[in-house]
């Protein structure tokens, strides 16, 4: 197990001098740990860490085609072949022509090609990592990935090298809740989002989204906010009329009494009627939950859920980006659309990311008979609103 850049003997590499701060922090620790000699402990590192292998898009778009693992000579250490993958801080720039898949130990040890000894993490970089791979290592990766489990989600990860302040950074981060549900850099616009292939797994289903064009109408659904539910949006409107009548947020039969008098007004058919109350009281039940929880004052409310279908849209932006059905000038300017359309419907990342959290415990109430949904949002909140390193606490919201 060798680290570090520059050659100084036929089996050794000596450590350059690394900048303070690595990419995403995954490639220092990745560093730092090999350094250390620690085999297992490095191993369990790299099966929690996303790897990335470069494949031609055209040999990732063939059916039924498994493209071979990327080898290549060792850059510190001449005549060494070795099969090379890269974290995801480490990713080049976007190309339409080259992709990236997501892979990690147990693939690896899987698709490993015959004759080749070594593995070789960000080579040519100042965290490249060289580990032996022979048959007796690689299944010391497949226990490393059965401990692990692969990477984790419910993390916030920022890439030091992406935007961190300005418009790009706050349109980014209006996507932060999904990026952190799934462990993945939240101020990412690059070569991969989760991988080519899941990308556009991941657009197939729930999205329908197979092309250009799909990507396009699905986006402007969302950024019209058309996909998020349209009739507790209607709901919610009627509290903030009434709210606006009252000077105070309303309680609950008042909302409710509002509620049946536009309902009639309407002539709503008892079906619509029984919805819209059951609407309400998801609502009720949750903002109480909130509140019992301290993340939502005694005097507070929600008036749009509009953050669910906004940060979804960046989702889908990046999963097209990743896709190649946008390139990053384009994703670059939809992300910014998204950040306006965000900014005018919410006052703070507070509001912003209540908003998302109720829209998301809603929409997924009937699925979630054991309050695991629930959980996850309320940590996902916590921890946009209250990490230091949170680009809710360090990006102004206007």
């Amino acid at each position: 197990m060798t680290t570090g850049t520059g050659t100084t003997g036929a089996g050794t590499r000596g450590t350059a001098a690394l900048p303070d701060a690595a990419p995403t922090g995954t490639e220092r620790l990745l560093h730092d740990t090999a350094a250390a000699g620690d085999r297992d402990t490095l191993l369990d590192a790299l099966a929690g860490s996303r790897l990335f292998a470069l494949v031609a898009r055209l040999h990732a778009d063939t059916p039924g085609f498994t493209p071979p693992l990327p080898t290549q000579a060792d850059p510190a250490t001449p005549g060494r072949m070795c099969v090379a993958v890269l974290t995801s801080g480490m990713l080049p720039p976007w190309h339409p022509d080259w992709v990236f898949e997501a892979t990690g130990l147990e693939d690896l040890a899987r698709r490993w090609p015959d004759g080749v000894r070594w593995l070789a993490v960000n080579p040519g970089t100042p965290y490249a990592v060289t580990l032996a791979a022979g048959p007796g290592r690689r299944r010391a990766w497949l226990k490393a990935h059965a401990r692990s489990g692969g990477p984790q989600g419910g993390r916030l990860l920022t890439h030091r090298a992406g935007p961190l302040h300005g418009p790009v950074a706050h349109g980014l981060a209006v996507g932060a809740h999904l990026a952190v549900h799934n462990g993945l850099l939240w101020n990412d616009l690059g070569a991969a989002y989760e991988g080519y292939g899941t990308d556009r797994a991941r657009l197939r289903d729930p999205w329908g989204v197979m092309n250009r064009a799909a990507y396009q109408e699905t986006l402007e659904a969302l950024l019209a906010t058309r996909l998020v539910g349209r009739r507790h949006e209607s709901v919610l409107r009627i509290r903030h009329a009434l709210a606006g009548r009252l000077g105070r947020t309303p309680t609950a039969p008042e909302w409710s009494a509002s509620l049946t008098e536009a309902l009639t007004r309407r002539r709503s058919t008892p079906s619509d009627a029984a919805e819209a109350h059951e609407a309400m009281r998801l609502v009720v039940t949750y903002e109480d939950r909130f509140r019992a929880d301290g993340v939502l004052s005694a005097g507070e409310r929600v008036d749009t859920l509009a953050a669910f279908d906004h940060g979804r849209a960046v989702n889908v932006v990046r999963l097209a980006l990743g896709a190649r059905l946008c390139d990053p000038r384009e994703a670059e300017q939809a992300v910014l659309r998204i950040g306006a359309l965000a900014g005018q419907a919410y006052g703070s990342w507070a509001e912003f990311s209540l908003g998302y959290s109720l829209a998301r415990v809603v929409h997924f109430d009937a699925d979630d008979p054991s309050g695991a949904k629930y959980a996850q949002s309320l940590a996902q909140h916590r921890i946009l609103t209250q990490d230091p390193d949170s680009p809710y606490r360090n990006i102004a919201w206007s």
